[in-house]
């Protein structure tokens, strides 16, 4: 018996079967790509790396350009070290600001991922799309720091930070949006639709979206008052934050006594049409 090895598999002798089963497996990967799995660690792991990198920037931006000379602090302000650092004072506020903006971001991205039972390809891609304006958030303390207070430059500058701040809040509550669509698989069952974390997440989540977008249409309409806003909105989040659990849930006892005394007026309401006869009813 003699036996021919040729350089041909199976599927080869039958092109258009293999046509087809290759086009199957592209489609199906197309179709299921996005619902993949993803390693939840490696996606924590890396965010935290570009939040820490981010962090660093701003630490070695304020060092490197707010430091007060040693000769222009004695013959400028009589040797006062706080007088000269009262002259920095605007990139100092701008500088504790955005690292607020990037310690809030990363609380909020943690506390998501903390109930984020199994993470997947576009939650990845949300991810990388959040941590890419979250990588702008030096630009921002750049911008609001080196233009004249009350100039054109400076109302843009701001403007521009509110922008960064709320692309880099909505991805995380796109990502959010994503694990509800199946909650089942990739949430866990106190963050679902019904638990007693939904309600605070859902808050949480659009806490810096709303809030930086406010921002933005208030310092289009008062522009003179763009400063003040900005800084406010810095000052406001952090002890929003602090009491947010407080008002989620006073929102919701307002809400269930609301709907609690409506179906008591419509069960009031049937009882009085049943005891009411035909004729009654019909007059």
């Amino acid at each position: 018996m003699i036996i021919t090895f040729l350089p041909y598999t199976p599927l080869d002798l039958f092109p258009g079967q293999r046509g087809e089963e290759e086009e199957h497996h592209s489609l199906e990967t197309f179709t299921f790509y996005l619902s993949e799995p993803l390693s939840k660690e490696r996606v924590e792991a890396f965010s935290d790396g570009v939040y820490a990198i981010v962090a660093t920037l701003l630490i070695l931006d304020i060092c490197e350009d707010n430091v007060p000379d040693p000769r222009e602090v004695e013959e400028k302000f009589h040797g006062s070290l706080l007088e000269a650092l009262s002259e920095y004072g605007p990139n100092y506020l701008a500088y504790f600001g955005s690292f607020v903006t990037i310690g809030l971001l990363w609380f909020v991205h943690h506390s998501l991922f903390l109930y984020v039972t199994k993470a997947t390809r576009l939650m990845g891609l949300l991810n990388i799309l959040s941590l890419a304006f979250i990588g702008g958030l030096p630009l921002a303390y750049q911008l609001t720091s080196e233009f004249a207070e009350k100039s054109h430059n400076e109302i843009e500058a701001i403007q521009v930070s509110c922008v960064i701040t709320f692309f880099a809040s909505i991805f995380q509550f796109a990502i959010w949006t994503t694990a509800l669509l199946n909650e089942e698989e990739t949430l866990h069952a106190f963050a679902r639709y019904g638990g007693k974390e939904h309600a605070f997440m859902f808050a949480k989540l659009a806490l810096y979206p709303c809030v930086s977008l406010g921002a933005f249409f208030l310092t289009c309409l008062l522009s003179e008052f763009s400063t003040a806003i900005f800084h406010l909105m810095q000052i406001v989040i952090p002890f929003a934050f602090l009491a947010l659990r407080i008002f989620v849930r006073i929102s919701l006892t307002a809400i269930k006594s609301v709907m609690s005394l409506s179906r008591r007026k419509i069960v009031l309401l049937e009882e009085e049409e049943a005891c009411l006869s035909p004729n009654e009813t019909l007059s």
